[in-house]
């Protein structure tokens, strides 16, 4: 391709095995212009985010922003761009590189590290972590994610915070929120965003959770503080065949 002139790039790579010598196993700056760009002698606009997935624990490797940041300096002239590194205990370590500002829609598997800036063109979000997340997390991520329409969350941290601490926090209100998934997560998600003086979801209309979850937090489809929440949702995914009883129809009228 070597009359490109525009490239915009999203890949999203998971990898297993060792790393050999000192190789970053990680696609970074190098990679990118040894590659790719050092082929494209006409380009001058290149957007893009390449999130690697390292199926194998790093965390001894302990790679920094920093690091990865330092290896974009032969394509400084496309423009800034960021980096963030996340480790996953024993389970993976993912890093991402992107261009800013970033221009793209979707975003996965982020964690309580993602940078303070506003990812305004961003409605598709996925956060994992293995440390719980908390009020002011969610917080952070209604203000840092203004357009958020599909969000799933990921995490079997132990939690230890009770939720009337959350009283003294502002309510978090995801106004284009229309899709909510909290099945590989613990009840206490579900209360997080269920429960209207935790947050508000006035557009949500497809939610997919633990049935019996969803039974506890709602107090057997009775519980007033829940109802609101859930009077729009139109399309109620639970991970088992269950044939919905007629309190559930009235808890959810839309559906």
């Amino acid at each position: 391709m070597t009359h490109l002139e525009k490239l915009t790039l999203y890949l999203r790579i998971s990898k297993t095995g060792l790393i050999i010598g000192d190789a970053s196993p990680f696609i970074d700056g190098i990679h990118l212009h040894n590659e790719i760009l050092v082929h494209m002698s006409q380009l001058h606009t290149f957007k893009f985010y390449i999130s690697t997935q390292i199926c194998t624990n790093y965390s001894n490797l302990r790679i920094s922003n920093h690091d990865i940041q330092q290896t974009f300096t032969n394509i400084i002239k496309y423009g800034q761009t960021a980096c963030i590194m996340d480790y996953y205990g024993a389970r993976a370590t993912v890093c991402h590189v992107y261009s800013l500002p970033f221009t793209f829609t979707h975003l996965y598997e982020i964690t309580t590290h993602f940078p303070f800036i506003v990812f305004d063109s961003v409605t598709h979000l996925s956060v994992y972590d293995i440390v719980p997340f908390k009020h002011e997390f969610f917080m952070r991520i209604n203000q840092a994610f203004p357009l958020l329409k599909c969000f799933t969350v990921e995490n079997y941290g132990m939690q230890y915070w009770n939720y009337n601490d959350n009283l003294s926090y502002p309510i978090i209100e995801f106004t284009h929120l229309i899709s909510l998934e909290i099945i590989h997560a613990g009840i206490y998600y579900l209360e997080q965003f269920l429960v209207k003086t935790n947050t508000l979801l006035p557009r949500l209309t497809r939610l997919k959770v633990k049935y019996n979850y969803l039974k506890t937090v709602t107090i057997n489809f009775t519980r007033e503080e829940t109802r609101h929440n859930c009077s729009k949702v139109k399309q109620l995914i639970v991970e088992d065949s269950i044939i919905f009883s007629k309190y559930v129809y009235q808890y959810f009228p839309s559906l």
